[in-house]
C-alpha cells in the first residue's frame, strides 16, 4: 500500500463499525446499509476518491468479509455471507 493509500484501513474500520451498529430508526440492530460518496470521502479524509481508491477499499472490505458496491452517488455495504446461498447459474441455464 502506498503512502496515499494509508486512509484505506481507517476507512474500512469505520465502514465495518457502521455495519455492526444500529442506526436509521428502523429498529434494525445491524446489517447492510447505503452511505453517500461524500460521507465516505469525509471518513477517508480525501477530497476525491479515484477508481483505484474505490478498488482498494472494496478489496480491503472483502478481506474483512464485507462487500462494498459502488453505485456512483453512494456505496452499499453488505456481508459477503449474504451471497453464499444464492442460486447458481451454470452453462445449462444459458442454452
Amino acid at each position: 500500500m502506498t503512502a496515499s493509500g494509508e486512509f484505506i484501513p481507517r476507512t474500512v474500520e469505520k465502514l465495518v463499525e457502521l455495519y455492526d451498529r444500529p442506526f436509521g430508526g428502523t429498529g434494525k440492530k445491524n446489517g447492510r446499509y447505503r452511505i453517500p460518496v461524500k460521507l465516505v470521502r469525509q471518513i477517508a479524509g480525501r477530497r476525491r476518491l479515484y477508481e483505484d481508491d474505490v478498488r482498494d477499499l472494496a478489496r480491503a472490505m472483502l478481506e474483512r468479509g464485507y462487500v462494498l458496491i459502488d453505485m456512483d452517488s453512494f456505496f452499499v455495504v453488505t456481508s459477503a455471507n449474504t451471497y453464499v446461498n444464492y442460486r447458481r447459474a451454470n452453462e445449462d441455464c444459458l442454452e
